[in-house]
This record gives structure tokens, C-alpha cells and sequence, in this order.
């Protein structure tokens, strides 16, 4: 490939972050010091869904469900660089099929979680943003600059796909 071929890509890809739009997302709350101990029991976590903190030795595969799964291990799937997208039990399905097609992404967790503060609410290690829609653009945004992003505390560390996923 010509150095030319090269930049135009370059340019129309916005390589140079890694397809990560620049600046802030609104509505994206931070949390800080979670530790990160494997436990055996129930955690109560300070955040709704949960969004770090101890967690379960055994991790949620990646992918889409149908029901609820247990916190402990979806935050265990988030410190290994997953976004965990947790959605209203009466979300339309419309909307449940758009969060899917996202599970379809490597370290992307989907699934309903009842008592949501919102009907789509986006989790990562020490980050979160609530939603009132599947379609919201910043849901992506979100994806993009969370999953594996730089707050990952095990950056790498597998996120293996549900079976049949």
C-alpha cells in the first residue's frame, strides 16, 4: 500500500484513537477505590447495577440473556474489560433486540435487571450511564470508549462468549 493509501485511511478511520470519539460523554458518573476481591458471598454494592467492587471468582460469559444474572459475576466479567448493558425486564423488544445485536461484540455483557434506575443503564469498572432508550447514540459511544478501555484494572484477561451465543 502507497504511504497516500495509507493517510487517506488513516484519516477516514480516525485511527489515532483507536475509533474512540474524543471528549466526554454526557451523563457518565465516575466511581473510584473499588476493591477487587473474590468472594463467596452476596456483595452489597453501592451502585444500581453494580459497577465494581469484590465480586465472584467465576465470571459471566460475554453475550446476550433473557434473564437476570448474578452481579458478582457480571462485575467480575466488567474488571476483565467488559461493559455490562442492563435493561428494564419491560424494555420493548424492539429496543432488547438493538441491545443483542450489541452483544454481538467481544466484552459485552447484555441483560435484564429489575429495579433499574433507567430503562438501559451502561456499566464498566468505575463507570456508568443511564439511559432512557436502546437507541441513545451515547449507548455507543459508551461501548466504544469503555470496553477494554483504560479504567480496565485485568486489560487482556479474557471475556469468553456464552455458549450458543
Amino acid at each position: 500500500m502507497s504511504l497516500a493509501a495509507a493517510l487517506f485511511g488513516f484519516v477516514l478511520t480516525g485511527c489515532s484513537d483507536g475509533g474512540r470519539e474524543a471528549g466526554p460523554i454526557p451523563g457518565v458518573e465516575t466511581f473510584s477505590n473499588l476493591s477487587q476481591n473474590h468472594v463467596t458471598t452476596p456483595v452489597p454494592y453501592g451502585q444500581n447495577p453494580p459497577v465494581g467492587g469484590d465480586h465472584s471468582a467465576m465470571l459471566q460469559p460475554c453475550g446476550a440473556y433473557r434473564q437476570p444474572v448474578p452481579s458478582e459475576r457480571a462485575v467480575h466479567s466488567m474488571e476483565h474489560g467488559a461493559v455490562w448493558v442492563t435493561y428494564r425486564p419491560d424494555l420493548p423488544p424492539a429496543d432488547v433486540s438493538r441491545l443483542d445485536d450489541l452483544a454481538k461484540q467481544t466484552y459485552v455483557l447484555v441483560s435484564p435487571y429489575p429495579e433499574l434506575p433507567s430503562p438501559v443503564v451502561a456499566s464498566a469498572w468505575g463507570t456508568q450511564l443511564r439511559l432512557d432508550s436502546a437507541r441513545d447514540p451515547r449507548l455507543r459511544r459508551f461501548l466504544a470508549a469503555y470496553r477494554q478501555g483504560p479504567q480496565t484494572p485485568e486489560p487482556g484477561a479474557a471475556c469468553p462468549r456464552a455458549q450458543g451465543d
